[in-house]
């Protein structure tokens, strides 16, 4: 524990208080001011380096882009491989594992080592990987590059360490899976077909050892040719040579006959008695032409041929529809006996595997279940039931049902909040699933001693909001919320303005702020709307109040003083509500007309609001003189003030929401008043049009880190333009001078949206605002003249974007003696002013009084546009900002307890002795971070985060019973600060910006945690605290879990004593150095992986996993020496028949002659 002495005499300790050109401290910046009155303050900050580590923990959601899966039926665990080089193990609910290849090559392949623990994948850049799975955090044993070959495909038989890997050259390798090593044995694909053939086979598209016998190999080439090769004699027993190119083979469980599927859309069904060929060919969803020939069909790329023990066997597979039937969705087949269901899909199929009892192939398979992996889904369909229904999938799918377009984290929440929002949510759930219990049951998971209620809220593209609960390292799904129902849809007239101003999203969530305490909950829409949630346990009918705000601050060409006082709908001295006009919308208003028109229309009737949370109000920004409405780029809400605040590249707005008032409305140069640091000149507004794109084209969008860089990070937003951002102030006295070159008119496609730019400025990160056409001087530029504090801005504009809010007890002026409610704002110039507000305090005054508002003088300065504020008290703890305790409004009156607000952290009238000596205010942008104390304003402390890059996020949060400042920026590094000093803690480079997706999503929380959307389809939490590392081992599931191989079916005594050679196959003794020999160095290259077989089982189980796989072995040694001893004791019964037999039969015949026979 270090102890920390500050003397505050106006001086910063990290860098001069005057760095970035002006003072940082005054009641206005630019104007120096005196020093404050000396004062000691002690604060003991506990935080250390050595508390911080940065680490992922899991995964959750779909797998972006799947290739492949493979499932062990005896562990009961499944694997999915992703183009990314990406593997997900799923087992029971809780047992979810992410792996990763270092390489990012395409996984092609997934096998599994049944019950063993370990799991082989083959990789598009043609390499082979063991993976052991006796850990919680998989790793790669052995690693087998091939260097003159591609791989198509590999099998791995049951209970066999020998693994056959198909090229594209048509040749069939072997791999010892416990080595990794090449054996010498190669079927070759000239010697697999006849010397005769004059065409290559193609590549291998499938390897399998037949049922009946192990030492036979069944090749299947591409082109048709089909090889049932035995391993023994190393020549083929037949040859198949078939028209249409294969797909797949598969076998029946006998051993007699296989079935395969081809391009043409076809089942052909081969004998091994008679191969010459097949014995019945279907064409399942072909027509029968007037010749008598079925049509061709689109190619069956799977098919699965499983026996049942009691009925007739199931033929499942993907494919196969007909050619004349454009715009089908995707099918899979089942036909069981006679039936035929066929299960249409909304995305395309994969790969699909299905679930049998057991792992012997030469066993009636008896099917349980078949999983279908899509590309955008992954559903388990119950084969036991007639009418195949799904299961309810236990792992969070759906994340991406709808594109995510912002995130918001919260943990250590209040403990009742969950299980309300569960059993809310429980209500809408779909029915129709499958009543039996998940098949994925595999792997172990307990939850954690160290777990606490977490929620994440994902904002989606068609204005979804959905609530998960992300407790213990888990994700399921509470509550989804839509918030395209407050809305009336176009009619009739509206559909042509619908066209005009909503694009394919108009509803799409930019940002999102809830307060857990008061379960108030406010939506930010991509259409400049503001909606507020109320949470209720009841339903109730309600009617949505709609306010319509006139945010816009295009001034007239001429340049006077006057001329601004037309510009804004303003806020006069008292504090009185503007007055919008009442909206006009038409169907045929041309853009230069319309005037006053919010971009959606609210609905005017009673509505019939189901439990959850239900819309009170709605907030929306209008049209001014034919332009859009700009996007909100920050929000904050305080429910004990009953205050809302929003801010654009225009102003700001307060709302009252317990009045349904606008309280404040006005530009941020009226903001300023006098204290106006910046000489602006007013201009007229610019004409041009912007294109658009969406929050949700920019999910793929790589971003060239050069040109993000280039650009400048933070805006200056004018005329719907942005410009540079970390805008300087120009130097006193001279004037700004507007310029730039008018871009195109473009087109507009949705209701003003400005687009997203691919170096998005981190002020706008979670919003859209325009960008400017930038010639390539001015991109080469931009970067050394943005993040310059002594060169003059003549090419900048005169607006500049409110990027951050937040409520707080406060001193809105230096000579303030006790809190007040105020509002910090902060600007994407890097500024920050502080607006006092005057809140009664009486329940029934604060309904019927107004709030008062009175921006003052106070401005201070930082780099770069502000980002984040937090407060702490003179000792360094956290300062909560007051709220108001949930109450259900819809609840019945109790007239013996009438409900009354319950208000916590507000009591201005009794703060004397805990606000006595003022607070801190730690202000973050995107180049620094600053301490304040107030209410003298003083900079305590200072720290220049970076200087080549810029932060994309910044939050104070708690970390082990202390406070610090976590900071992303878009370099990648990941950086923590203590608090209130300001030392670096913490600076990994972890996470490059690759694309916006990342920037837009990655959000801190408390208890060392983070997110970000590290796909479209996937959100990855990662922990930044040393404690959460050290113990997540304890929070993961096991994949692996000792289970005992299920027995072999018995053969009976004949056939398992002169029985088939399967049993006496010995496969070391054909593949082997010493039968084989070595295979070619420069052919495949062995690479070691991070540890032996034997060292990582050791390191990966406890003991007593040790001595329950001991006792398994010896017990299934066991098992095996009792069969020799039970076959051994009939042999021995046998002979002692027959020699009974010979002696009973000498004995007749010892006395006769020979002539008597």
């Amino acid at each position: 524990m270090k102890k920390f002495r500050k003397v505050l005499d106006g001086l910063t300790t990290s860098s001069p208080a005057s760095a970035g050109g002006s003072p940082s401290c005054g009641s206005a910046a630019g104007t120096p001011t005196a020093a404050p009155t000396p004062r000691e303050l002690d604060v003991h900050e506990t935080l250390l380096s050595e508390h911080f580590h940065i680490c992922k923990t899991v995964r959750h959601g779909f797998p972006y882009q799947p290739t492949t899966l493979a499932f062990d039926p005896v562990q009961k665990i499944l694997a999915i491989g992703s183009r990314s080089g990406g593997v997900r193990i799923l087992g029971r609910p809780g047992v979810d594992c992410y792996c990763q290849h270092e390489s990012g090559a395409a996984v092609l392949q997934l096998q599994f080592l049944i019950n063993e623990g370990a799991l082989v994948t083959a990789c598009a850049d043609d390499t082979l990987h063991l993976w052991n799975l006796r850990q919680r955090r998989p790793a790669i044993l052995h690693s087998l590059k091939f260097n003159r070959e591609r791989i198509t495909f590999c099998h791995l038989p049951f209970q066999s360490k020998w693994l056959y890997v198909g090229t594209e050259r048509g040749n069939t390798h072997i791999v010892n899976v416990e080595s990794f090593i090449l054996s010498g044995y190669v079927i070759m694909w000239n010697k697999a077909i006849e010397l005769s053939t004059k065409t290559h086979p193609g590549p291998v598209v499938h390897l399998s050892d037949s049922p009946k016998d192990e030492g036979k190999l069944l090749i299947g080439f591409e082109s048709g040719t089909i090889v049932m090769w035995d391993l023994r004699s190393k020549r083929a027993d037949f040859r198949i040579y078939y028209d249409e190119a294969i797909h797949s083979v598969s076998w029946h469980h006998e051993g007699r006959q296989f079935m395969c599927s081809h391009s043409d859309g076809s089942l052909s069904m081969w004998n091994l008695r008679n191969t010459a060929k097949p014995f019945q060919v279907t064409f399942p969803h072909g027509k029968s032409q007037r010749d008598g020939r079925k049509e061709s069909c689109k190619p069956i790329l799977k098919v699965e041929y499983k026996t049942c023990r009691n009925s007739e066997p199931f033929v499942i597979f993907s494919g196969g529809l007909s050619y004349d039937k454009a715009g089908r969705r995707p099918t899979l087949t089942i036909m069981h006996g006679k039936a035929i269901t066929v299960l249409e899909m909304d995305h395309p199929i994969v790969e699909f595997t299905v679930l049998c009892e057991t792992p012997y192939l030469n066993e009636v398979q008896e099917p349980y279940a078949v999983v279908v992996l899509l590309e955008k889904d992954f559903i388990v369909v119950d084969l036991t039931q007639s009418n195949f229904p799904i299961f309810e999938n236990a792992y969070p799918m759906d994340i991406h049902e709808s594109p995510v377009t912002c995130t918001a984290y919260f943990a250590d929440c209040p403990p009742d909040i969950i299980p309300v929002l569960y059993s809310i949510g429980a209500k809408h759930k779909k029915t129709g699933y499958s009543h039996k219990e998940w098949p994925l049951s595999g792997g172990t998971w307990t939850i954690g001693s160290q777990t606490y209620p977490e929620i994440i809220i994902t904002g989606h593209a068609d204005g979804s909001i959905k609530f998960w609960d992300a407790s213990a390292i888990t994700l399921q799904m509470l509550y989804k919320l839509k918030t395209s129902k407050v809305f009336e849809k176009p009619k009739g007239a509206e559909v042509g303005r619908s066209a005009e101003l909503v694009e394919e999203d108009p509803y799409a969530i930019q940002m999102v702020s809830w307060c857990p305490q008061s379960r108030i909950f406010c939506v930010v829409g991509i259409s400049a709307h503001v909606i507020l949630y109320r949470f209720s346990k009841h339903d109730a009918n309600t009617t949505i109040t709609s306010l319509e705000v006139r945010l816009q601050c295009e001034m007239e060409d001429v340049i006077s003083p006057s001329d601004t006082e037309n510009t804004v709908c303003l806020t006069d001295p008292g504090g009185h509500s503007p007055q919008p006009q009442p909206p006009s919308p038409r169907s045929n208003t041309p853009d230069s007309v319309r005037d006053s028109i919010p971009c959606l229309r609210v609905k005017d009737r009673v509505v019939r609001a189901p439990p959850g949370y239900q819309a009170e109000l709605v907030v929306q920004l209008l049209w001014v003189d034919g332009e859009p409405p700009q996007q909100i780029t920050s929000l904050d809400l305080n429910s004990a003030y009953g205050l809302l605040a929003l801010g654009n590249c225009n102003g700001l707005a307060v709302v009252d929401y317990l009045q349904k008032t606008v309280i404040l409305c006005m530009s941020t140069v009226e903001l300023y008043g006098s204290a106006d640091p910046f000489q602006r000149l007013t201009r007229s507004p610019r004409k041009n049009r912007q294109s658009t794109s969406g929050l949700t084209e920019l999910s793929d969008n790589q971003v060239s880190l050069d040109l993000e860089r280039s650009k400048s990070p933070t805006s200056d937003h004018v005329n719907g333009h942005c410009t540079s951002p970390t805008s300087q102030p120009c130097v006193p006295g001279r004037p700004r001078v507007p310029g730039g070159p008018e871009g195109p008119r473009l087109s507009r496609r949705g209701p003003g949206r400005p687009p997203f730019r691919k170096a998005q400025s981190a002020a706008c990160m979670e919003v859209s605002l325009p960008v400017s056409s930038l010639t390539e001087e001015s991109r080469e530029n931009s970067f050394s003249r943005s993040r310059s504090s002594s060169v003059s801005s003549i090419d900048r504009d005169t607006k500049e974007a409110v990027t951050t809010l937040q409520f707080a007890e406060s001193y809105g002026r230096k000579s303030d003696a006790l809190p007040t409610p105020c509002l910090w704002v902060g600007t994407s110039l890097g500024l920050l002013l502080l607006v006092p507000m005057s809140i009664p305090t009486d329940e029934q005054e604060r309904m019927e009084e107004p709030v008062t508002v009175a921006p003052t003088s106070t401005v201070l300065m930082l780099k770069g546009s502000v980002l984040r504020f937090g407060f702490l008290d003179c000792s360094g703890c956290l300062v909560q900002s007051p709220y108001e305790v949930w109450r259900d409004a819809n609840a019945p009156e109790d007239p013996e307890r009438p409900r009354r607000r319950k208000l916590v952290n507000f009591s201005p009238c009794s703060s004397q002795e805990a606000s006595g000596d003022g607070h801190l205010a730690v202000v973050c942008s995107e180049r620094q971070a600053k301490v304040f104390l107030m209410p003298s304003q003083a900079c305590l402390y200072v720290h220049n985060i970076t200087e080549s890059s810029f932060v994309l996020r910044a939050d104070v949060v708690a970390v082990s019973n202390s406070v610090c400042l976590a900071c992303f920026c878009a370099n990648g590094h990941v950086m923590i600060l203590s608090l209130p000093s300001l030392r670096p803690l913490l600076d990994v480079h972890y996470l490059p910006l690759t694309d916006m997706r990342i920037a837009r999503t990655f959000c801190f929380t408390n208890g060392g945690q983070a997110l970000y959307l590290s796909s479209p389809t996937e959100i990855q939490r990662i922990t930044y605290s040393q404690e959460m590392c050290d113990n997540l081992q304890e929070m993961l599931g096991e994949l692996f879990t000792p289970t005992e191989t299920p027995e072999a079916q018995n053969r009976g005594f004949l056939k398992g004593f002169f029985g088939g050679n399967a049993q006496t196959f010995d496969r070391e003794e054909l593949f082997g150095e010493a039968a084989a020999g070595k295979a070619s160095r420069s052919l495949a290259q062995h690479i070691p992986g991070q540890a032996s077989m034997e060292g990582m089982r050791v390191a990966a189980g406890s003991a007593v996993g040790e001595l329950a796989r001991a006792r398994i072995a010896l017990d299934e040694r066991g098992q095996r020496l009792g069969e020799l001893e039970e076959r051994t004791a009939l042999m021995m019964s046998s002979a002692e028949t027959f020699s009974k037999h010979a002696h009973e039969l000498m004995l007749k015949c010892k006395d006769k002659k020979w002539y008597q026979f």
